[in-house]
Protein backbone atom coordinates (compact mmCIF):
# COMPACT_ATOMS: atom_id res chain seq x y z
CA UNK A 1 0.00 0.00 0.00
CA UNK A 2 1.71 3.18 -1.21
CA UNK A 3 1.72 6.54 0.53
CA UNK A 4 0.22 8.21 -2.55
CA UNK A 5 -2.69 5.74 -2.60
CA UNK A 6 -3.42 6.61 1.04
CA UNK A 7 -3.36 10.37 0.47
CA UNK A 8 -5.54 10.16 -2.65
CA UNK A 9 -8.02 7.96 -0.78
CA UNK A 10 -8.20 10.43 2.10
CA UNK A 11 -8.81 13.25 -0.39
CA UNK A 12 -11.66 11.36 -2.09
CA UNK A 13 -13.23 10.52 1.28
CA UNK A 14 -13.05 14.17 2.34
CA UNK A 15 -14.71 15.36 -0.87
CA UNK A 16 -17.62 12.93 -0.39
CA UNK A 17 -17.96 13.61 3.34
CA UNK A 18 -17.83 17.40 2.88
CA UNK A 19 -20.53 17.14 0.21
CA UNK A 20 -22.77 15.16 2.57
CA UNK A 21 -22.08 17.58 5.44
CA UNK A 22 -22.97 20.60 3.31
CA UNK A 23 -26.18 18.97 2.05
CA UNK A 24 -27.19 18.27 5.65
CA UNK A 25 -27.40 22.00 6.41
CA UNK A 26 -30.88 23.43 6.92
CA UNK A 27 -29.89 27.07 6.99
CA UNK A 28 -27.83 28.67 9.75
CA UNK A 29 -28.41 27.22 13.23
CA UNK A 30 -29.04 30.14 15.56
CA UNK A 31 -30.10 28.18 18.64
CA UNK A 32 -28.25 25.83 20.96
CA UNK A 33 -30.83 23.12 20.26
CA UNK A 34 -30.48 23.53 16.50
CA UNK A 35 -26.68 23.44 16.43
CA UNK A 36 -26.01 20.84 19.11
CA UNK A 37 -29.16 18.63 18.88
CA UNK A 38 -30.34 18.99 15.28
CA UNK A 39 -33.58 20.57 16.58
CA UNK A 40 -34.47 17.19 18.14
CA UNK A 41 -35.60 15.95 14.72
CA UNK A 42 -33.21 13.09 13.91
CA UNK A 43 -34.78 9.94 12.46
CA UNK A 44 -34.08 6.40 13.66
CA UNK A 45 -31.90 5.29 10.74
CA UNK A 46 -29.49 8.23 10.87
CA UNK A 47 -29.50 8.13 14.69
CA UNK A 48 -28.57 4.42 14.71
CA UNK A 49 -25.67 4.85 12.29
CA UNK A 50 -24.42 7.98 14.04
CA UNK A 51 -24.72 6.43 17.50
CA UNK A 52 -22.73 3.44 16.21
CA UNK A 53 -20.02 5.53 14.55
CA UNK A 54 -19.68 7.74 17.64
CA UNK A 55 -19.51 4.81 20.10
CA UNK A 56 -17.40 2.42 18.02
CA UNK A 57 -14.44 4.63 17.38
CA UNK A 58 -10.72 4.00 17.01
CA UNK A 59 -11.17 1.99 20.19
CA UNK A 60 -12.72 -0.92 18.28
CA UNK A 61 -10.66 -1.70 15.19
CA UNK A 62 -7.41 -0.46 16.75
CA UNK A 63 -8.04 -0.70 20.51
CA UNK A 64 -10.19 -3.84 20.85
CA UNK A 65 -8.15 -5.66 18.21
CA UNK A 66 -5.01 -4.69 20.15
CA UNK A 67 -6.60 -5.77 23.43
CA UNK A 68 -7.46 -9.15 21.88
CA UNK A 69 -3.90 -9.45 20.58
CA UNK A 70 -2.50 -8.77 24.07
CA UNK A 71 -5.17 -10.35 26.28
CA UNK A 72 -6.88 -13.05 24.26
CA UNK A 73 -10.52 -14.04 24.55
CA UNK A 74 -10.95 -11.97 27.71
CA UNK A 75 -11.21 -8.94 25.41
CA UNK A 76 -14.44 -10.38 23.98
CA UNK A 77 -15.87 -10.76 27.47
CA UNK A 78 -14.86 -7.19 28.23
CA UNK A 79 -16.76 -5.87 25.21
CA UNK A 80 -19.80 -8.09 25.80
CA UNK A 81 -20.15 -6.46 29.23
CA UNK A 82 -20.34 -3.09 27.49
CA UNK A 83 -22.91 -4.56 25.10
CA UNK A 84 -25.02 -5.64 28.08
CA UNK A 85 -24.76 -2.12 29.47
CA UNK A 86 -26.46 -0.72 26.37
CA UNK A 87 -29.67 -2.10 27.88
CA UNK A 88 -29.51 1.00 30.10
CA UNK A 89 -30.54 3.03 27.05
CA UNK A 90 -33.83 1.12 26.96
CA UNK A 91 -34.39 2.02 30.62
CA UNK A 92 -33.18 5.62 30.70
CA UNK A 93 -33.59 6.67 27.07
CA UNK A 94 -37.34 7.42 27.12
CA UNK A 95 -36.95 9.43 30.33
CA UNK A 96 -34.07 11.47 28.90
CA UNK A 97 -36.15 12.12 25.79
CA UNK A 98 -39.26 13.08 27.79
CA UNK A 99 -37.58 15.66 30.06
CA UNK A 100 -35.51 17.00 27.18
CA UNK A 101 -38.66 17.62 25.19
CA UNK A 102 -40.54 19.12 28.16
CA UNK A 103 -37.85 21.44 29.53
CA UNK A 104 -35.70 22.01 26.43
CA UNK A 105 -32.50 20.57 27.89
CA UNK A 106 -29.46 20.71 25.62
CA UNK A 107 -26.96 18.81 27.80
CA UNK A 108 -27.13 16.00 30.38
CA UNK A 109 -25.45 18.32 32.89
CA UNK A 110 -28.17 20.93 32.36
CA UNK A 111 -30.74 18.23 33.08
CA UNK A 112 -29.01 17.25 36.34
CA UNK A 113 -28.69 20.89 37.38
CA UNK A 114 -32.43 21.37 36.87
CA UNK A 115 -33.41 18.12 38.57
CA UNK A 116 -31.39 18.92 41.70
CA UNK A 117 -32.14 22.67 41.54
CA UNK A 118 -28.42 23.45 41.60
CA UNK A 119 -26.35 25.29 39.00
CA UNK A 120 -23.27 24.04 40.86
CA UNK A 121 -24.20 20.45 39.98
CA UNK A 122 -24.45 21.39 36.29
CA UNK A 123 -21.09 23.16 36.43
CA UNK A 124 -19.37 20.33 38.31
CA UNK A 125 -20.62 17.68 35.85
CA UNK A 126 -19.49 19.82 32.90
CA UNK A 127 -16.00 20.42 34.28
CA UNK A 128 -15.54 16.77 35.31
CA UNK A 129 -16.66 15.68 31.83
CA UNK A 130 -14.01 17.92 30.26
CA UNK A 131 -11.31 16.56 32.57
CA UNK A 132 -12.02 12.94 31.63
CA UNK A 133 -13.21 13.27 28.02
CA UNK A 134 -10.32 15.31 26.68
CA UNK A 135 -7.97 12.31 27.28
CA UNK A 136 -10.63 10.08 25.68
CA UNK A 137 -10.64 12.43 22.67
CA UNK A 138 -6.88 12.09 22.57
CA UNK A 139 -7.37 8.32 22.33
CA UNK A 140 -9.25 8.79 19.05
CA UNK A 141 -6.53 11.03 17.65
CA UNK A 142 -3.84 8.59 18.74
CA UNK A 143 -5.75 5.79 17.00
CA UNK A 144 -5.48 7.65 13.69
CA UNK A 145 -1.80 8.40 14.34
CA UNK A 146 -0.95 4.75 15.06
CA UNK A 147 -3.01 3.61 12.07
CA UNK A 148 -1.34 5.85 9.48
CA UNK A 149 2.11 5.32 10.98
CA UNK A 150 1.73 1.54 11.04
CA UNK A 151 0.12 1.10 7.64
CA UNK A 152 2.82 3.17 5.89
CA UNK A 153 5.70 1.79 7.97
CA UNK A 154 6.44 5.26 9.32
CA UNK A 155 6.23 7.17 6.02
CA UNK A 156 3.28 9.11 7.48
CA UNK A 157 4.27 10.05 11.01
CA UNK A 158 2.16 9.69 14.15
CA UNK A 159 1.97 13.47 14.52
CA UNK A 160 0.80 13.94 10.92
CA UNK A 161 -2.06 11.51 11.51
CA UNK A 162 -3.06 13.22 14.76
CA UNK A 163 -3.04 16.70 13.23
CA UNK A 164 -5.00 15.50 10.18
CA UNK A 165 -7.74 13.96 12.36
CA UNK A 166 -7.94 17.13 14.48
CA UNK A 167 -8.39 19.42 11.47
CA UNK A 168 -11.05 17.18 9.91
CA UNK A 169 -13.00 16.93 13.18
CA UNK A 170 -13.03 20.71 13.68
CA UNK A 171 -14.11 21.27 10.08
CA UNK A 172 -17.05 18.84 10.24
CA UNK A 173 -18.17 20.32 13.57
CA UNK A 174 -18.35 23.81 12.09
CA UNK A 175 -20.21 23.03 8.86
CA UNK A 176 -23.63 22.40 10.43
CA UNK A 177 -23.05 21.34 14.01
CA UNK A 178 -24.48 17.99 14.99
CA UNK A 179 -26.44 17.58 11.73
CA UNK A 180 -23.28 17.46 9.61
CA UNK A 181 -21.65 15.17 12.19
CA UNK A 182 -24.59 12.74 12.18
CA UNK A 183 -24.92 12.58 8.40
CA UNK A 184 -21.18 12.10 7.87
CA UNK A 185 -21.34 9.53 10.69
CA UNK A 186 -23.85 7.56 8.61
CA UNK A 187 -21.44 7.39 5.67
CA UNK A 188 -18.63 6.41 8.01
CA UNK A 189 -20.63 3.68 9.77
CA UNK A 190 -21.58 2.01 6.49
CA UNK A 191 -17.95 2.11 5.32
CA UNK A 192 -16.76 0.72 8.65
CA UNK A 193 -19.06 -2.27 8.84
CA UNK A 194 -18.94 -3.36 5.18
CA UNK A 195 -15.21 -3.00 4.55
CA UNK A 196 -14.01 -4.34 7.91
CA UNK A 197 -16.21 -7.43 7.70
CA UNK A 198 -15.02 -8.19 4.17
CA UNK A 199 -11.38 -7.76 5.18
CA UNK A 200 -11.84 -10.02 8.20
CA UNK A 201 -13.03 -12.84 5.97
CA UNK A 202 -10.19 -12.27 3.46
CA UNK A 203 -7.54 -12.35 6.21
CA UNK A 204 -8.99 -15.49 7.77
CA UNK A 205 -9.12 -17.17 4.37
CA UNK A 206 -5.49 -16.16 3.82
CA UNK A 207 -4.62 -17.89 7.09
CA UNK A 208 -6.35 -21.09 5.94
CA UNK A 209 -9.90 -20.50 7.18
CA UNK A 210 -11.51 -20.40 10.61
CA UNK A 211 -10.38 -23.93 11.49
CA UNK A 212 -6.75 -23.23 10.63
CA UNK A 213 -6.79 -19.91 12.48
CA UNK A 214 -8.03 -21.41 15.72
CA UNK A 215 -5.78 -24.47 15.33
CA UNK A 216 -2.80 -22.10 15.11
CA UNK A 217 -3.98 -20.20 18.18
CA UNK A 218 -4.61 -23.42 20.12
CA UNK A 219 -1.16 -24.76 19.22
CA UNK A 220 1.04 -21.67 19.41
CA UNK A 221 -0.94 -19.35 21.70
CA UNK A 222 -3.20 -21.59 23.80
CA UNK A 223 -3.53 -19.06 26.62
CA UNK A 224 -5.20 -16.57 24.25
CA UNK A 225 -8.22 -18.90 24.09
CA UNK A 226 -8.53 -19.38 27.84
CA UNK A 227 -9.56 -17.24 30.80
CA UNK A 228 -7.85 -15.20 32.21
CA UNK A 229 -5.54 -15.38 29.16
CA UNK A 230 -1.84 -14.74 28.56
CA UNK A 231 -1.34 -12.28 31.42
CA UNK A 232 -3.09 -8.99 30.62
CA UNK A 233 -6.30 -9.93 32.41
CA UNK A 234 -6.80 -11.01 35.99
CA UNK A 235 -10.19 -11.05 37.67
CA UNK A 236 -9.50 -7.71 39.36
CA UNK A 237 -8.18 -6.13 36.14
CA UNK A 238 -11.22 -7.42 34.27
CA UNK A 239 -13.57 -5.88 36.86
CA UNK A 240 -11.69 -2.58 36.75
CA UNK A 241 -12.10 -2.42 32.98
CA UNK A 242 -15.68 -3.66 32.66
CA UNK A 243 -17.53 -1.83 35.45
CA UNK A 244 -16.96 1.64 33.94
CA UNK A 245 -17.64 0.21 30.47
CA UNK A 246 -21.03 -1.17 31.57
CA UNK A 247 -22.23 2.36 32.42
CA UNK A 248 -20.72 3.96 29.29
CA UNK A 249 -24.07 4.59 27.58
CA UNK A 250 -25.30 6.90 30.37
CA UNK A 251 -22.07 8.13 31.98
CA UNK A 252 -20.49 9.51 28.78
CA UNK A 253 -22.28 12.75 27.89
CA UNK A 254 -21.44 12.60 24.18
CA UNK A 255 -23.51 9.40 24.12
CA UNK A 256 -26.30 10.29 26.56
CA UNK A 257 -26.80 13.66 24.82
CA UNK A 258 -27.91 11.65 21.77
CA UNK A 259 -30.97 10.58 23.76
CA UNK A 260 -32.33 14.14 23.42
CA UNK A 261 -32.07 14.07 19.61
CA UNK A 262 -34.55 11.50 18.17
CA UNK A 263 -37.77 12.97 16.79
CA UNK A 264 -39.88 10.39 18.65
CA UNK A 265 -39.66 7.37 20.93
CA UNK A 266 -40.15 5.20 17.87
CA UNK A 267 -37.03 6.74 16.33
CA UNK A 268 -35.20 6.04 19.57
CA UNK A 269 -36.22 2.36 19.47
CA UNK A 270 -35.00 2.10 15.89
CA UNK A 271 -31.74 3.76 16.94
CA UNK A 272 -31.20 1.23 19.74
CA UNK A 273 -32.05 -1.83 17.63
CA UNK A 274 -29.85 -0.65 14.75
CA UNK A 275 -26.98 0.03 17.13
CA UNK A 276 -27.21 -3.44 18.73
CA UNK A 277 -27.08 -5.17 15.33
CA UNK A 278 -24.18 -3.01 14.19
CA UNK A 279 -22.35 -3.41 17.49
CA UNK A 280 -22.56 -7.20 17.60
CA UNK A 281 -21.13 -7.56 14.08
CA UNK A 282 -18.41 -4.98 14.66
CA UNK A 283 -17.37 -6.51 17.98
CA UNK A 284 -16.93 -9.97 16.47
CA UNK A 285 -15.00 -8.55 13.51
CA UNK A 286 -12.64 -6.58 15.80
CA UNK A 287 -11.91 -9.63 17.97
CA UNK A 288 -11.27 -11.77 14.88
CA UNK A 289 -8.83 -9.13 13.63
CA UNK A 290 -6.92 -9.31 16.91
CA UNK A 291 -6.74 -13.11 16.78
CA UNK A 292 -5.71 -13.03 13.10
CA UNK A 293 -2.89 -10.59 13.83
CA UNK A 294 -1.71 -12.75 16.72
CA UNK A 295 -1.59 -15.83 14.48
CA UNK A 296 0.13 -14.04 11.59
CA UNK A 297 2.39 -11.57 13.43
CA UNK A 298 3.03 -12.84 16.97
CA UNK A 299 5.94 -10.52 17.80
CA UNK A 300 4.63 -7.01 17.29
CA UNK A 301 6.29 -4.27 19.33
CA UNK A 302 2.90 -2.77 20.38
CA UNK A 303 -0.44 -4.54 20.53
CA UNK A 304 -2.13 -1.43 19.06
CA UNK A 305 -0.19 -2.07 15.82
CA UNK A 306 -2.19 -5.28 15.19
CA UNK A 307 -4.71 -3.65 12.85
CA UNK A 308 -2.26 -1.44 10.90
CA UNK A 309 0.05 -4.44 10.39
CA UNK A 310 -2.81 -6.56 9.06
CA UNK A 311 -3.96 -3.86 6.66
CA UNK A 312 -0.43 -3.44 5.30
CA UNK A 313 0.10 -7.20 4.88
CA UNK A 314 -0.22 -9.40 1.81
CA UNK A 315 -3.53 -10.77 3.14
CA UNK A 316 -5.40 -7.57 2.26
CA UNK A 317 -5.64 -6.07 -1.27
CA UNK A 318 -4.30 -2.49 -1.13
CA UNK A 319 -7.54 -0.86 -2.30
CA UNK A 320 -9.65 -2.71 0.26
CA UNK A 321 -7.07 -2.08 2.95
CA UNK A 322 -7.14 1.65 2.33
CA UNK A 323 -10.96 1.66 2.45
CA UNK A 324 -10.84 0.05 5.90
CA UNK A 325 -8.14 2.50 6.94
CA UNK A 326 -10.40 5.40 5.88
CA UNK A 327 -13.29 3.79 7.78
CA UNK A 328 -11.26 3.55 10.99
CA UNK A 329 -9.99 7.10 10.61
CA UNK A 330 -13.54 8.29 9.98
CA UNK A 331 -14.76 6.46 13.10
CA UNK A 332 -12.16 8.23 15.23
CA UNK A 333 -13.08 11.59 13.70
CA UNK A 334 -16.76 10.84 14.33
CA UNK A 335 -16.13 10.30 18.02
CA UNK A 336 -13.89 13.30 18.56
CA UNK A 337 -16.19 15.76 16.78
CA UNK A 338 -19.13 14.44 18.80
CA UNK A 339 -17.11 14.89 22.02
CA UNK A 340 -16.03 18.37 20.97
CA UNK A 341 -19.63 19.44 20.30
CA UNK A 342 -20.89 17.92 23.56
CA UNK A 343 -18.18 19.49 25.72
CA UNK A 344 -18.58 22.82 23.93
CA UNK A 345 -22.32 22.79 24.60
CA UNK A 346 -21.71 21.92 28.26
CA UNK A 347 -19.12 24.66 28.76
CA UNK A 348 -21.29 27.32 27.12
CA UNK A 349 -24.64 26.17 28.57
CA UNK A 350 -23.67 25.03 32.05
CA UNK A 351 -20.50 26.95 32.91
CA UNK A 352 -20.54 30.22 30.95
CA UNK A 353 -24.32 30.77 31.19
CA UNK A 354 -24.28 30.04 34.93
CA UNK A 355 -21.36 32.39 35.56
CA UNK A 356 -23.06 35.10 33.46
CA UNK A 357 -26.83 34.74 34.10
CA UNK A 358 -29.38 35.91 31.50
CA UNK A 359 -26.88 35.62 28.67
CA UNK A 360 -28.63 35.19 25.31
CA UNK A 361 -28.91 31.91 23.42
CA UNK A 362 -27.01 33.46 20.53
CA UNK A 363 -24.14 34.39 22.84
CA UNK A 364 -24.06 30.87 24.32
CA UNK A 365 -23.82 29.43 20.81
CA UNK A 366 -20.96 31.79 19.93
CA UNK A 367 -19.05 30.71 23.05
CA UNK A 368 -19.72 27.05 22.23
CA UNK A 369 -18.27 27.47 18.75
CA UNK A 370 -15.19 29.14 20.21
CA UNK A 371 -14.66 26.27 22.66
CA UNK A 372 -14.69 23.58 19.94
CA UNK A 373 -11.14 24.17 18.60
CA UNK A 374 -9.80 24.81 22.10
CA UNK A 375 -10.90 21.31 23.16
CA UNK A 376 -9.48 19.87 19.94
CA UNK A 377 -6.07 21.42 20.52
CA UNK A 378 -5.98 20.20 24.13
CA UNK A 379 -6.79 16.67 22.93
CA UNK A 380 -4.08 16.93 20.27
CA UNK A 381 -1.48 17.90 22.89
CA UNK A 382 -2.54 14.98 25.09
CA UNK A 383 -2.41 12.53 22.14
CA UNK A 384 1.20 13.50 21.46
CA UNK A 385 2.15 11.93 24.81
CA UNK A 386 1.38 8.49 23.26
CA UNK A 387 0.30 6.91 26.55
CA UNK A 388 -0.55 3.25 27.21
CA UNK A 389 -2.81 0.85 25.34
CA UNK A 390 -5.67 2.66 23.59
CA UNK A 391 -8.30 0.37 25.16
CA UNK A 392 -6.92 0.83 28.68
CA UNK A 393 -6.74 4.62 28.34
CA UNK A 394 -10.35 4.65 27.08
CA UNK A 395 -11.54 2.83 30.17
CA UNK A 396 -9.47 5.08 32.42
CA UNK A 397 -11.53 8.01 31.13
CA UNK A 398 -14.76 6.08 31.75
CA UNK A 399 -13.60 5.29 35.31
CA UNK A 400 -13.83 8.99 36.09
CA UNK A 401 -17.16 9.46 34.36
CA UNK A 402 -18.87 6.90 36.63
CA UNK A 403 -18.87 9.75 39.16
CA UNK A 404 -22.07 10.92 37.44
CA UNK A 405 -23.87 7.56 37.44
CA UNK A 406 -25.47 7.57 40.94
CA UNK A 407 -26.72 11.15 40.42
CA UNK A 408 -28.16 10.15 37.01
CA UNK A 409 -29.93 7.09 38.41
CA UNK A 410 -31.18 9.10 41.36
CA UNK A 411 -32.48 11.81 39.06
CA UNK A 412 -35.05 9.42 37.63
CA UNK A 413 -35.58 6.85 40.37
CA UNK A 414 -34.90 8.38 43.79
CA UNK A 415 -36.84 11.46 44.87
CA UNK A 416 -34.77 11.65 48.06
CA UNK A 417 -31.61 12.53 46.10
CA UNK A 418 -30.39 16.07 46.76
CA UNK A 419 -28.31 18.69 44.99
CA UNK A 420 -25.68 18.62 47.73
CA UNK A 421 -25.48 14.82 47.46
CA UNK A 422 -25.06 15.00 43.68
CA UNK A 423 -22.43 17.75 43.92
CA UNK A 424 -20.33 16.01 46.59
CA UNK A 425 -20.63 12.69 44.74
CA UNK A 426 -19.43 14.11 41.40
CA UNK A 427 -16.62 16.28 42.80
CA UNK A 428 -15.45 13.82 45.46
CA UNK A 429 -15.38 10.81 43.13
CA UNK A 430 -13.64 12.73 40.34
CA UNK A 431 -10.88 13.84 42.73
CA UNK A 432 -10.64 10.31 44.15
CA UNK A 433 -10.23 8.71 40.71
CA UNK A 434 -7.61 11.27 39.65
CA UNK A 435 -5.64 10.63 42.85
CA UNK A 436 -5.81 6.88 42.31
CA UNK A 437 -4.41 7.15 38.80
CA UNK A 438 -1.73 9.55 40.05
CA UNK A 439 -0.62 7.10 42.75
CA UNK A 440 -0.60 3.80 40.88
CA UNK A 441 -4.32 3.00 40.46
CA UNK A 442 -4.59 0.55 43.34
CA UNK A 443 -6.28 0.73 46.73
CA UNK A 444 -6.55 -2.49 48.75
CA UNK A 445 -5.64 -4.28 45.54
CA UNK A 446 -8.58 -2.82 43.55
CA UNK A 447 -8.33 -0.28 40.68
CA UNK A 448 -10.24 2.98 40.21
CA UNK A 449 -12.65 1.25 37.85
CA UNK A 450 -14.01 -0.71 40.82
CA UNK A 451 -13.73 1.95 43.51
CA UNK A 452 -15.24 4.76 41.42
CA UNK A 453 -18.83 3.52 41.38
CA UNK A 454 -18.61 2.48 45.06
CA UNK A 455 -17.32 5.87 46.25
CA UNK A 456 -19.81 7.78 44.06
CA UNK A 457 -22.75 5.73 45.36
CA UNK A 458 -21.76 6.03 49.03
CA UNK A 459 -21.25 9.79 48.76
CA UNK A 460 -24.49 10.39 46.85
CA UNK A 461 -26.70 8.29 49.11
CA UNK A 462 -24.99 9.30 52.37
CA UNK A 463 -24.98 13.05 51.74
CA UNK A 464 -28.51 12.99 50.28
CA UNK A 465 -29.85 11.30 53.41
CA UNK A 466 -28.18 13.98 55.52
CA UNK A 467 -29.65 16.88 53.48
CA UNK A 468 -33.07 17.87 52.16
CA UNK A 469 -34.19 17.69 48.51
CA UNK A 470 -35.89 20.61 46.73
CA UNK A 471 -39.37 19.11 46.77
CA UNK A 472 -41.13 21.38 44.26
CA UNK A 473 -38.48 20.88 41.56
CA UNK A 474 -38.36 17.13 42.20
CA UNK A 475 -42.13 16.75 41.93
CA UNK A 476 -42.27 18.83 38.74
CA UNK A 477 -39.47 16.77 37.17
CA UNK A 478 -41.15 13.43 37.86
CA UNK A 479 -44.55 14.80 36.79
CA UNK A 480 -43.06 15.93 33.47
CA UNK A 481 -41.75 12.44 32.75
CA UNK A 482 -45.16 10.88 33.41
CA UNK A 483 -46.94 13.54 31.37
CA UNK A 484 -44.74 13.29 28.28
CA UNK A 485 -44.61 9.49 28.25
CA UNK A 486 -48.37 9.10 28.81
CA UNK A 487 -49.00 11.67 26.06
CA UNK A 488 -46.81 9.67 23.70
CA UNK A 489 -48.51 6.39 24.65
CA UNK A 490 -51.90 7.97 24.03
CA UNK A 491 -50.83 9.21 20.59
CA UNK A 492 -49.44 5.78 19.69
CA UNK A 493 -52.67 4.07 20.80
CA UNK A 494 -54.79 6.48 18.73
CA UNK A 495 -52.65 5.83 15.65
CA UNK A 496 -52.93 2.07 16.12
CA UNK A 497 -56.72 2.34 16.48
CA UNK A 498 -57.02 4.37 13.29
CA UNK A 499 -54.88 1.85 11.39
CA UNK A 500 -56.97 -1.06 12.71
CA UNK A 501 -60.27 0.51 11.66
CA UNK A 502 -59.05 1.80 8.30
Amino acid sequence: MTESLIWWSIAIYLLIAIGIAIMSRQGPSESMSGYFLGNRQMNGFVSALSYSATTYSAFMMVGLAGLTYAGGVGALGFEIIYFAGVSLVAVFGPKFWAVGKKFGFVTPSEMLGHRYNSKHVAMAVSIASCIFLIPYSAVQLAGVGYLLQGITDGAITFTTGVVLATVIAIFFSYIAGIRSVMWTDSLQAIMMIVASTLVAFLVIQGLGGFGALFDTLATEHPQSLTVPGPGLFSFVTFLGLTIPWFFFSISNPQVSQRLFMPSSLRSMRHMLIGFLVFGFIYTMVSVLWGFSALAAFPSLERADLATPTLLASEFVPPVLGVIVMIGIMAAAVSTIDSIMLTLASMVSRDVYANVKPNVSEKRQLLVGKFVVPVIALMALAFAELQLDLIAVLSVAASSGLVAMVPALIGAFYWKRGTGVGALISVVGTSVFVLLMYATGNSLLGLPAGVWGIVVASVLFVGVSLATKPHQATTDAFFAAISEELSKKRSTTTDQATKEATA
